[in-house]
């Protein structure tokens, strides 16, 4: 099952977007992968991680306009990956998406700086509004 639901009313038309780069952060392969193919079909350049280790390493050698990351994934949950992030980039823009939404796990992220915290299953559509208005500071 895809965690993102993308909805093409009449179909779409690619959208360059200057090549604003986004990091994607989950453990599961198909969210993963399917997140990072409709933000590429949207004109964003898009790398991916597998979870928070990752992700860190990957960073230190790009940088990326905004991170979407999972919460619950091994090695580095979201929340931790968000604190590391906060040492080493702390100008960074992050969207948590979680399957397992709690208030103490909402909260925490909101003080560790997330720009938006999103339950599963995201409808893309959602999701591009956010984005949109993050790139609108950027």
């Amino acid at each position: 099952m895809l965690d993102f639901q993308y909805f093409e009313p009449g179909g779409r038309t690619i959208v360059q977007q200057g090549y604003k780069r986004i990091l994607v952060v989950d453990d599961e392969e198909n969210a993963r992968v399917a997140l990072s193919k409709i933000l590429a079909h949207d004109g964003y350049d898009v790398s991916s991680a597998r979870n928070g280790v990752e992700a860190l390493n990957y960073l230190r050698s790009k940088d990326v306009e905004l991170i979407i990351t999972d919460l619950n994934m091994p090695e580095m949950n979201g929340l931790m990956f968000l604190r590391e992030l906060n040492r080493s980039h702390p100008a960074s823009n992050v969207i948590m998406i979680t399957a397992y939404g709690e208030v103490e796990s909402y909260l925490e992220a909101m003080t560790l700086g997330a720009f938006e915290y999103i339950n599963k299953p995201v409808r893309y559509d959602d999701l591009k509004k956010v984005i949109d208005k993050i790139f609108k500071t950027v």
